[in-house]
């Protein structure tokens, strides 16, 4: 497999928390190290205002050498998104804990995906797997 992608949907969480772009840089910036992972650019985050006004809210991302983790808030409706890739393992649960702690949710929901399945690790591996099939396949 090639990594983890932790997806939470955070419900009931109070406005305050959702509706501050210092407190969502905060997080992003000192998350990845709380992963042992590598920051390779400071958070963007921005406040975005759409057609529809109660559809307001912060975004954030930050790039880390494993991936990326990015949060979108909606204030008034008391819901964020978060998002987690990495090809790196990492703790799904204590991850859930702390953004929990953040952002204070009455509720949420999580889905974890396993991606690049067929993703090769070692290239040498990835040849010797390869190869086999070719021979198996010319053999039939």
């Amino acid at each position: 497999m090639f990594g983890p992608h932790l997806i939470l949907e955070a419900y009931g969480c109070p406005k305050e928390n959702l509706a501050d772009m210092n407190r969502l840089s905060q997080v992003l910036d000192g998350y990845p190290a709380k992963l042992d992972m590598t920051k390779i650019m400071p958070p963007y985050v921005f406040t975005y205002h759409g057609a529809v006004e109660d559809d307001w809210g912060v975004s954030g991302i930050v790039l880390i050498a494993e991936s990326h983790i990015s949060i979108h808030t909606f204030p008034d409706k008391g819901f964020v998104t978060l998002d987690i890739f990495s090809c790196r393992d990492f703790n799904v649960d204590d991850a859930v804990q702390y953004f929990c702690e953040i952002f204070q949710p009455e509720s949420y929901d999580k889905q974890i995906l396993m991606r690049g399945r067929e993703f090769p690790r070692s290239l040498p591996k990835a040849a010797t797997i390869v190869a086999s099939e070719r021979e198996r396949l010319a053999a039939v």
